[in-house]
């Protein structure tokens, strides 16, 4: 299906462009969305006059999506969640879950304009890139963590996953030096055995 782009659509082309789409892509996604018209001869008229508009209403979405950018742009924002020892999410961070955290924070950011490929499903820093415009893209990092001390810890540099391995190792050390310790007396006893028969 052939369809006249409303404004720029990345990997697809810019405002005004007729553009060859599967039909699927252009019902359930362009059209409703009102990113494009169907290109007929009546359509393309339409979309000439209504050109100017198009074009006024793309800079001003532009030049707020700039602004937001500005502020959001490299900014961390953290997120608790339950863990298991080896850093695996019981559940996972979605982009509805990131869209919630923005706009408590104050960030006028909504779910479609998260581009996250898959949901977080461990703890750690998450380069999450927004797309807040079409021509307007930044990243932010989430800090997933089971606590707020824990995220300290990652923001500093601290690999927390790492770390639980060498406490676990620690334990065990201490686990075999106990036994090893309250195996002694038993080894004196012995010797005290033989010392009778000798």
């Amino acid at each position: 299906m052939e369809v006249i782009l409303l404004e720029r659509v990345a990997k697809l082309g810019q405002m005004g462009e007729v553009v060859h789409v599967k039909d699927g892509f252009a019902r359930n996604f362009l059209l409703p969305k009102g990113k494009a018209l169907r290109a007929t001869e009546e359509n393309r008229a339409r979309f000439e006059g209504m050109k100017k508009q198009l074009e006024v209403r793309n800079l001003e979405l532009k030049s707020e999506a700039e602004k937001v950018a500005g502020k959001v742009d490299g900014q961390s924002f953290v997120v608790l969640r339950q863990a298991s020892e080896t850093g695996q999410l019981y559940g996972s961070v979605t982009a509805r879950d990131i869209a919630a955290i923005l706009t408590d924070g104050g960030f006028s950011v909504n779910r479609s304009q998260i581009a996250l490929n898959m949901p977080i499903k461990g703890i750690g820093l998450h380069k999450v890139p927004l797309s807040l415009h079409p021509e307007v893209e930044v990243a932010i990092t989430i800090n997933v963590a089971r606590s707020p001390d824990e995220a300290e810890r990652q923001a500093r540099g601290e690999d927390v996953t790492q770390r639980r391995d060498e406490e676990e190792e620690e334990a065990e050390r201490a686990r075999i030096e106990a036994e090893a310790f309250f195996e002694q007396p038993a080894q004196p006893d012995q010797g005290s055995g033989e010392e009778k028969e000798g």
